[in-house]
């Protein structure tokens, strides 16, 4: 049983990240669900939750390139690759990071990582098959919660690098 998600207007939930999305002026709407812990996949209950297709919901998972942590952004329909991360993002080995020091980094729990308003700003690789869809839907910083926002203004507010990142 599908769960239905409740949209809410600029500036509802009040985290770091909607915080950072209203003072940049940018438009966005949040879609808040309730979150199920048994849910196998954070990225498929928020697109189920939502009735979005899980191509426009976008799930955000912080790697090491060559040491260095990076933020990809790629669908949950989808899986991150490891080889075009570290390429699009000047390296050359990739690994995903340890899932504590990426919540310590971000200052954000697994499952509710947002690539926006992070205690240290991370570089960013944003899939380029985001820029297929008018809006995508990322994480607003918590569980239960997502922001929708153009693909556009999400790679401005982080500096993404737009790159072929994802793989079905």
């Amino acid at each position: 049983m599908a769960k239905k998600a409740k949209k809410q207007k600029e500036g509802a939930g009040g985290t770091p990240a909607t915080v950072a999305l209203t003072e940049a002026g940018v438009a966005y709407t949040v879609h808040s669900y309730d979150h199920d812990p048994s849910h196998p996949s954070y990225g498929e209950e928020a697109a189920e939750a939502m009735g979005v297709s899980p191509e426009r919901v976008f799930k955000t998972l912080v790697a090491e390139v060559d040491g260095r942590l990076t933020v990809a952004v790629v669908p949950v329909a989808g899986q991150l690759d490891l080889k075009a991360l570290a390429s699009a993002a000047g390296g050359k080995r990739a690994a995903m990071a340890d899932p504590a020091l990426a919540e310590r980094t971000t200052g954000y729990v697994r499952g509710g990582i947002s690539p926006l308003g992070q205690r240290k700003r991370l570089p960013t690789v944003l899939d380029a098959s985001a820029s297929a869809h008018a809006t995508i839907c990322v994480s607003a910083g918590r569980r239960g919660l997502e922001v929708e926002l153009a693909p556009a203004d999400l790679a401005r507010l982080t500096d993404a690098v737009l790159a072929p990142i994802g793989r079905v």
